[in-house]
């Protein structure tokens, strides 16, 4: 694609890597077809190639953000599907971040949407206080369809997100330590973050009994927290960026003392730290430190899946459908090693058709876009639910609670069922008792 920069704005780093990614687009379309909102919308403007075109124009004329440009924009899941069916590796996911960045600080949004988006950064990387809200919205639930009918459609499905019982307190932040049972090969520290704690402790409880079951050390780093991803994908970059040189301090201090990795179960936070090397490279201060933490992060099936792992006598013969996350298939670029852990476990794995589409979950998306939202959320559980499985298993906790919201099989985390395959507890969505 040809650009038009000024070399006035090609010596700013950040549109000289936008342009970079602009330049490499030909045009080609095969990413309408692979991108949730066309294929719901069919709106060329609502595709990774229309939208492309839109940025490119405002960035070239640095000209405010306008009504238009943001309604397309924010429709985008960022889900990243567009990246991997691409033959000419556009790095859309920078691209549509700077976007994001400059329609924040040049686009007046209306009163409610600022409100709204306000209360979500506020809220959602502060455990104490996302748990304050989850316990809120428990009351709530039962308002929803009232709300739905009275047209306040994002309150409703803030509401529904609710989890059904009130949520353990949130972590203390202290630095934790869980040692390997038996002899010590490796030592890693995990991300807890900011809405797993909340929503589904059981995740990261999971995973440390399976890694320390097979000879690694846990540590849960004191200071860290929320990944940035939820401030990052919505152009709050200071914020985002916060978050991030929080995280690396907190994990740096861990690395003299030996550190084989950093898990993160919870694939989009994995997706964003993977990228601090990437969004911190400008920061003389924390390029280098970022750059190394970058280098250390990994889905935990990634390492999973250089474990040997031991097996219990159950569970044997039940049938998983696997829902690959964006972030994970997409973002991550890992799509074998979720389902070859869960078939060594003795599962029946299941690819859903249609796998390469979101669920709309993505985020704050299932919020701020809940009908798109929730036309790919039953659009994926009709596909799932054709398989007819005893469980569904994904690697984010978006997922989770997004399909959860539309079916009666369970959903649990992957991580979750190789611990109970390993000789851990059956995750609670699973217990007969």
């Amino acid at each position: 694609m040809q650009t038009n920069f000024s070399l006035a704005q090609l010596a700013d780093p950040q549109f000289a890597e936008s342009e970079k990614v602009l330049r490499a687009c030909v045009h080609c379309g095969f990413c309408t077809a692979t991108c949730p909102t066309y294929v719901l919308l069919n709106d060329e403007l609502d595709s990774p190639r229309g939208r492309i075109y839109l940025i490119k124009e405002m960035l070239e004329k640095e000209q405010p953000a306008t009504r238009e440009v943001v309604k397309h924009i924010d429709r985008c899941l960022s889900c990243l599907a567009c990246m991997t069916t691409c033959p000419s590796g556009v790095h859309y996911m920078h691209l549509v971040d700077h976007a994001r960045e400059h329609i924040e600080k040049t686009y007046r949004r209306p009163l409610f949407d600022r409100l709204l988006r306000n209360i979500l950064v506020w809220i959602l990387p502060h455990p104490e206080r996302f748990r304050l809200a989850v316990g809120l919205g428990l009351i709530a639930r039962p308002l929803a369809p009232v709300l739905s009918l009275l047209g306040m459609t994002r309150i409703a499905a803030m509401v529904r997100l609710s989890p059904p019982r009130l949520p353990p307190q949130a972590p203390d932040r202290k630095r934790h330590v869980f040692p390997a049972k038996g002899q010590r090969w490796a030592r890693v520290a995990l991300l807890d973050g900011c809405v797993n704690p909340i929503l589904s402790p059981a995740i990261n409880d999971s995973a440390i009994r399976v890694l320390n079951r097979h000879g690694v050390e846990v540590v849960l780093a004191a200071g860290e927290g929320c990944c940035g991803s939820l401030t990052h994908h919505m152009g709050r970059e200071e914020e985002a960026l916060a978050s991030a040189r929080a995280n690396i301090d907190a994990w740096m201090t861990e690395v003299p003392d030996g550190l084989d990795a950093i898990l993160i179960a919870t694939s989009g936070c994995g997706t964003t730290v993977k990228d601090y090397g990437f969004m911190l490279r400008n920061d003389a201060a924390y390029a280098k430190k970022a750059a190394t933490i970058s280098a250390l992060a990994q889905d935990i099936s990634e390492f999973l899946g250089k474990l040997t792992l031991v097996r219990s006598e159950s569970p044997n013969g039940l049938t998983v459908a696997y829902h690959a996350a964006c972030s994970l298939q997409h973002g991550q670029k890992i799509t074998h090693e979720p389902k070859e852990l869960l078939s060594k476990c003795g599962f029946v794995v299941k690819d859903v058709n249609e796998g390469h589409l979101c669920c709309g979950s993505a985020g704050t998306y299932n919020i701020l876009q809940p009908q798109l939202a929730t036309g790919l959320r039953d659009r994926k559980v009709a596909n799932i639910e054709l398989l007819k499985p005893d469980v569904i298993a994904a690697g984010n906790i978006g997922c989770i609670t997004q399909i959860a919201t539309g079916t009666g099989i369970p959903v649990v985390h992957t991580v979750e069922l190789i611990d109970w395959a390993t000789g851990g507890p059956a995750p609670e969505a699973l217990r007969t008792e």
